[in-house]
């Protein structure tokens, strides 16, 4: 079906909830929006249902599987990755993470880390019907630091530059670079900047240099405070970690708003997901209990920080891909209205991509999510949805595919 009209009870347009009903749709593309369904166009009626942009998740793992130790089951030599046999092992895991997100309404995502690029190598060749996905490829990182085994280790402000350049020289769209230790990778550490300043402003401003973003991976508040002062676009996580707990003081909060800078809190996780006593030790440890990231984020929201969402899905069995409409449920769990909640994972997520996503308007594609009810009052709607369009075609899967 390549010309249809879409007619629900309400549409919010990825930055509001417009006075239209109605969704037209020609050739895979928003032909414009209406109150009443044109005389000459076929309908598909959804009573009670409200019509979104395709949902956006700005920070994912497509090579993890969501099995214990996900992100390092691929890592491997480069001569190794080089192989036919490794090349469609990864595509089947990449893939099926896609048809994973895509059932629950995710239409494009933002890969950010992948072994030695291998997102950007099977991009090259993808089949269609798959959600857009924007990668960084392999995470630049210090040697033996946060997602080492990914091959992204540099050191010093001459490798830094080196490396920005080799991602965008193999068609990274963003630079993802691990500015504090992280949680799953043993001896890295949270509350610690695993860079100098220079080298951070090194490899900012390469990636500017080289007309890319760059987004840093940031726990520790010594690491959040470097990249502000660095001049990145995103930070991850922005849990602002000291040994004394955390740390997002308004002040804080206030510049990175000044900033323009886009924070990507990845709440959200499987609750029903009971993690082994060794797990929650370590995040205990950590200090990234989940009332102290609700927290982080509630108050960088009061602090008028442009918020984008991201679920950091496939790096554990509590982050499973798919796990969006969570993270935009623990948003409002944390304090932030519906509709910012919403537009997070929608507009403002586009916006931080670059991508033409993430809103309902004439001549963008028709990447739209239908779901009962009204997630302007109650997000928890996007747990299930009723269809899912990309380009215009309806390819609503079994929502239990692939769980």
């Amino acid at each position: 079906m390549t010309r249809v009209a879409l007619q629900a009870a309400r549409i919010f347009d990825g930055e509001r909830v417009l006075d239209e009903n109605v969704v037209l749709v020609d050739d895979g593309k928003i032909v414009g929006l209406a109150r009443e369904v044109p005389a000459d166009w076929q309908v598909r009626s959804l009573p009670g249902a409200t019509i979104l942009p395709g949902l956006i998740d700005a920070h994912v793992h497509l090579t993890a599987d969501a099995g214990v130790g996900a992100l390092d089951r691929f890592a491997t030599t480069p001569a190794e990755a080089a192989t036919p046999t490794y090349a469609a092992a990864i595509a089947t895991t990449i893939e099926q993470s896609l048809r994973i997100h895509l059932a629950a309404g995710v239409t494009t995502v933002r890969d950010l880390g992948d072994p030695r690029d291998a997102v950007l190598r099977w991009r090259r060749s993808a089949a269609p019907g798959l959600p857009t996905v924007v990668a960084s490829g392999a995470p630049l990182t210090s040697v033996g630091g946060h997602c080492w085994a990914l091959g992204g280790e540099v050191s010093g402000v001459a490798e830094m530059r080196t490396a920005v350049q080799a991602r965008a020289a193999n068609g990274a769209d963003v630079i993802k670079i691990m500015a504090s230790g992280g949680v799953l990778t043993p001896g890295s550490d949270t509350m610690s900047a695993q860079f100098t300043l220079e080298e951070l402003k090194a490899a900012t401003d390469e990636a500017h240099e080289q007309g890319l973003p760059i987004t840093a991976h940031a726990h520790a508040l010594a690491a959040v405070r470097q990249a502000l002062a660095a001049g990145v676009d995103g930070i991850e996580h922005c849990t602002c970690l000291t040994p004394q707990g955390a740390s997002v003081d308004d002040e804080l909060g206030r510049a990175i708003a000044a900033a323009g800078i886009a924070v990507c809190s990845t709440l959200g996780s499987d609750r029903s997901i009971v993690l082994p006593p060794a797990v929650l030790e370590m995040v205990a440890k950590a200090g990234i209990g989940e009332a102290i990231l609700q927290e982080a984020v509630r108050r960088l929201y009061d602090a008028g920080v442009r918020l984008v969402a991201g679920s950091d899905g496939g790096i554990g069995p509590a982050k499973p891909h798919g796990l969006l409409p969570a993270t935009l449920a623990e948003y409002v769990e944390a304090g932030i209205p519906p509709i910012a909640a919403l537009t997070a994972g929608t507009s403002a997520a586009a916006d931080a991509l670059r991508v033409a996503k993430g809103r309902i308007r004439a001549g963008a594609d028709a990447d739209l999510l239908v779901v009962a009810g009204d997630p302007t009052v109650d997000i928890t709607t996007l747990a299930a949805p009723t269809a899912v369009y990309l380009g215009g075609a309806d390819i609503t899967p079994d929502a239990s595919a692939g769980r």
